[in-house]
Order: C-alpha cells, then sequence, then structure tokens
C-alpha cells in the first residue's frame, strides 16, 4: 500500500473528484461509513449500551465525523457530537453531513468554549474528527483546548485520517495533539503515522478504502511502499506437505570470530526458526567448540584461520566455494571481526559469488571504498546496514528527512544492483526497480547489538527457501519487527534481548499464517 503526504493525497482527492468524476459527497459517506464500521466490528460489543462522543472540525474531517455519527445512530449505539461552530463555517460537504445528521435525529451541540464541556466525559469512546491531513502549524483557541480535554479522558480515542495536531507527512507536531488509541486513516497511509512520535500518538492504525480508483493510485506512481501483514503471507514459500529438508533450502554462513561467537549463533539459530531445512556455520576452527556447544540444530564447519588471532583466513576461501556449491544462499558477515586477512578474504569471496548472499556487519565494512566489487558480483545481494555501515560503504550520510532517506535507499540500490536493508526507525528496504519499502513493526528495545544478527539469519533463510532477495527482506524485515513487539510485550522494550526476539518467532509465524 503506498504511503502519501499529504499535498499527494489531496492531488489523488482531486482527480477522482474531478477526472473520474466521483462527488466529494460520496468520498465522504464512504470514509464515514467505513470507519463506523470498523468500530461496531472491532470496539462495539453491545451498541444500545454504548455512549460515543463525536467531535467534529469545521473542515471535511469534521464532516466525516458527521457521517460517522449517523452510522452510529442508525445502529442504535447512543451517540452525541460536539462541533467547532459556528454551522455557518462548515466546509460544503461538512455541512451537507451535519443536515443529514440532525435530520435522522443524532444529538448535535454546537461549542463556544470549553467550559461547557463536564471535567469527566460520561463515554465509551470519543471519536476525533477535529482535524485532518492537511492540518499544519500548532491547533489554537478552543480546537486546541479541546485536545487537551480529549487526552484528560479516562476513554478509548479513535481518531479519523490523522490524530488531530498531528503533521501527516513528519510524524512531529507543534502543540497540543490527540492520543489516540486507535486511527483509522482514509484510502492511503500516511508518512506521519509511522515516524516517530507519530507513530506512538497514532496508536494502532488501519486503512479504511474510501472508494478512490486503484488506476488513479497506480497512474501517480508513488515510490514508497507501506509493508503490509497481507504483502508478507503472499510473499512466504508454501510448505509441501510431503517435503523433506532439501526442499526447504541449505543455507550456509560464514560467520563469527574470537569474541564474538554470539553474532554467528544468533544468525544460525533464527535461521532454524524461519524454516531452513539445513544450516551449516562455517567458522574459525578455534572458536568453532564455541558455537557448537551452543547450537544443537545446526551443523558447523572449521574453517582455516589467522594463527592465534581467531579470524578467518585468506586461505579458507576455497573450502568456502567448496561449500557454497552445496548449499543455496549464503549469509557472510555476522561477528567476522575486522582483521585486515578477513576483509581480503570477503572481497575476493563476493567478486565470484554464484549464490543469493546476504552481506551484513563487518562483511559490510571489509567492502568499504569497494564498490566495484558489488557492482561487479553476479549474485543476488541484500546488503543491510545500519546508518553507520552506510556511511562507512558509501561515504554517504543518512539524511534526516524521511522521505530523502527512502530516496537514497533507491539511488545507491539502483546504483550498486542489489537490495539494500538500511536499517533505522522505520526500516526502509531499497530495490533496484525505483521503488522502497518501510516498514511498519518494531520497537526501540530492538537497538542492542545482535538484533541484526537475528535479522541476517532470517533474511538468509528466506533466500536458502527460494524466496527472492526482495522478497525475502521485506518478509525479514517485517516478521523480525513483529518479534521484536512480541518480545517488547513480553517482558518490555527496556529488557528484551536479542535471543528473546528469536523465542517469538514461532508465535508471529502462528499470528500471520493463523
Amino acid at each position: 500500500m503506498k504511503l502519501v503526504t499529504s499535498a499527494q493525497m489531496r492531488a489523488i482527492d482531486h482527480e477522482t473528484i474531478h477526472t473520474v468524476g466521483i462527488p466529494g459527497p460520496e468520498l465522504m459517506e464512504n470514509a464515514g461509513r467505513g470507519i463506523a464500521a470498523e468500530i461496531l466490528s472491532d470496539h462495539i460489543s453491545e451498541p444500545e449500551d454504548t455512549h460515543v462522543v463525536v467531535f467534529c472540525g469545521k473542515g471535511n474531517n469534521g464532516g466525516d465525523g458527521f457521517v460517522i455519527a449517523r452510522y452510529l445512530h442508525e445502529s442504535d449505539v447512543q451517540v452525541s457530537v460536539l462541533f467547532i461552530g459556528p454551522v455557518g463555517k462548515l466546509s460544503e460537504d461538512a455541512k451537507l453531513n451535519y443536515d443529514l445528521a440532525v435530520k435522522v435525529g443524532v444529538e448535535i451541540q454546537e461549542l463556544t468554549e470549553i467550559e461547557e464541556l463536564p471535567e469527566v466525559l460520561e463515554c465509551d469512546i470519543v471519536v476525533d474528527a477535529i482535524f485532518g491531513t492537511g492540518f499544519e502549524g500548532a491547533p489554537r483557541g478552543l480546537a486546541g483546548q479541546l485536545i487537551e480535554y480529549i487526552n484528560r479522558q479516562e476513554v478509548e480515542v479513535i481518531s479519523v485520517d490523522m490524530p488531530s495536531g498531528l503533521h501527516a507527512d513528519t510524524g512531529e507536531h507543534e502543540g497540543a495533539v490527540i492520543e489516540a488509541s486507535y486511527t483509522y486513516t482514509l484510502a492511503l497511509p500516511k508518512y506521519g503515522l509511522y515516524l516517530t512520535p507519530g507513530r506512538e500518538l497514532s496508536g494502532v492504525t488501519e486503512t479504511v478504502p474510501i472508494g478512490i480508483p486503484d488506476e488513479v493510485i497506480e497512474a501517480a506512481q508513488f515510490p514508497d511502499e507501506l509493508i503490509s501483514p497481507e504483502m508478507v503471507i503472499d510473499m512466504l514459500p508454501v510448505r509441501k506437505p510431503d517435503g523433506h529438508k532439501g526442499d526447504f533450502g541449505k543455507l550456509l554462513l560464514v560467520a563469527g570470530s574470537t569474541g564474538l561467537t554470539g553474532a554467528a549463533c544468533m544468525a544460525g539459530q533464527a535461521a532454524v526458526r524461519c524454516g531452513s531445512g539445513l544450516i551449516k556455520i562455517a567458522c574459525p576452527h578455534t572458536v568453532l567448540p564455541v558455537i557448537a556447544s551452543k547450537l544443537t540444530e545446526v551443523m558447523t564447519y572449521p574453517l582455516p584461520d589467522v594463527a592465534k588471532k581467531g579470524a578467518l583466513a585468506v586461505r579458507s576461501l576455497g573450502e568456502i566455494r567448496a561449500l557454497l556449491k552445496e548449499h543455496d544462499a549464503l549469509v557472510l558477515g555476522p561477528g567476522i571481526g575486522r582483521h585486515r586477512e578477513t576483509f581480503e578474504l570477503v572481497r575476493r569471496l563476493v567478486a565470484k559469488l554464484d549464490r543469493p548472499t546476504i552481506i551484513d556487519a563487518d562483511g559490510l565494512n571489509a567492502l568499504a571504498e569497494n564498490l566495484d566489487i558489488i557492482r561487479g558480483c553476479s549474485a543476488p545481494l541484500v546488503l543491510t546496514p545500519h546508518p553507520g555501515e552506510f556511511k562507512r560503504l558509501t561515504g554517504l550520510d543518512v539524511p534526516e528527512d524521511f522521505r530523502e532517506r527512502c530516496a537514497i535507499a533507491r539511488d545507491v540500490a539502483t546504483d550498486l544492483g542489489v537490495v539494500l536493508v538500511l536499517k533505522g526507525s522505520p526500516t526502509v528496504i531499497g530495490e533496484p526497480g525505483g521503488l522502497t519499502y518501510v516498514n511498519q513493526t518494531g520497537n526501540e528495545g530492538m537497538a542492542t547489538g545482535g538484533s541484526g544478527d537475528v535479522l541476517s539469519g532470517m533474511i538468509g533463510s528466506f533466500l536458502g527457501q527460494g524466496m527472492t532477495p526482495i522478497e525475502a527482506a521485506i518478509a525479514g524485515v517485517f516478521i523480525h519487527g513483529m518479534t521484536g513487539d512480541l518480545a517488547a510485550e513480553g517482558y518490555t522494550s527496556r529488557a528484551m534481548i536479542p535471543t528473546d526476539m528469536i523465542s517469538f518467532l514461532p508465535k508471529a509465524f502462528a499470528l500471520l499464517e493463523g
């Protein structure tokens, strides 16, 4: 599903209304009806015993609120509407739906000052329809007071399109902003709903269709796509009921060195949990006993190392190439360290790869200032740098502006001919075709050493099972974030550790596939 700015959303609305010929009131009707249906389905079990208060602004977001109130009223919900007047200041479409709500008997009150409201609002749900996608600046006057008033109430708050006061493009706010429990955004997701602090202020976010034709969205050619659960489900390989271990992918990991055995182990264990049929870790022979003692389901293979250093030596190149002939995909980098011989090994190996490969951690650092090796590699590659590794690899800083970050991920992916997973909050995935995929899962508890090694093992597992590089990256990043969210729920974001994420992989798959 495409991510859009407020300006892009306005352009789509304009095209739909003025070129396709779908009237604005029809889109507003679809929006209000769709959100009312979501509220009835997900938040109300006994309509007659549920009281909903809808706060409406003067613009089209308020118009959506009047439509929502009308449909809830017709479903026997107790509905009260409080709107910022006067009536004469309502937008044309909002005024139309104000009149319709009055006609069917919805209780509507015009607010002129905050003192008209009780200290405690007696209701079950508040619907925030004060400001929408087009809002900029700081809420002033009665609108700002209403936002602060709503936030003081101990009640579930559902925002229409955007939490009022939140900037749709940046996820930031200049003054009062609604702290929503749920946000039902209209037609297409907006960037600000997935950028901190907007992501946290929006609560659970879902997109409600309003009848904009697919061809209008496709013609706009927006470059950034939000990764959805449905997208990931469709990408996951089907597991044959009569399959054997050879059918589910053979994965080789070149990983580990003295002091960094945990990285290799976490990558290997994550790959096991993602369904690989066979997994082998090739590591320096001096650290093999440590790695083997930590892993039960993963095979190990000793490689020559630099004398007394516990780091991979260049002379292991031939053995790695021979091992690759027996495997479907390669994970290169977790915990290999930064010895100069190891870096030279990586450069020689990547130059002649013939298997889908994910390169992470010091595998990326080994290729810094050697981008022609990546450009010349004939094997499909997935690179997974964090901002520091990205800077060392490309010489470029990761932009602060999120849309610029998406653009640089696309540009570098196209230049290098790779799938680029640019880690961050949120993580973005660039592909050579000129698209960027934005992740919506994950939390700050994942910002710790080892989390990236888990991701490497997951993406490697998916590559070995036959997924394309972009599919493996999308599924890996999304499910990786899911496990982080499950771990934070179970242990808190402060106390969770990367191995907790591996332990939650079965639950993540159950939620997706169930």
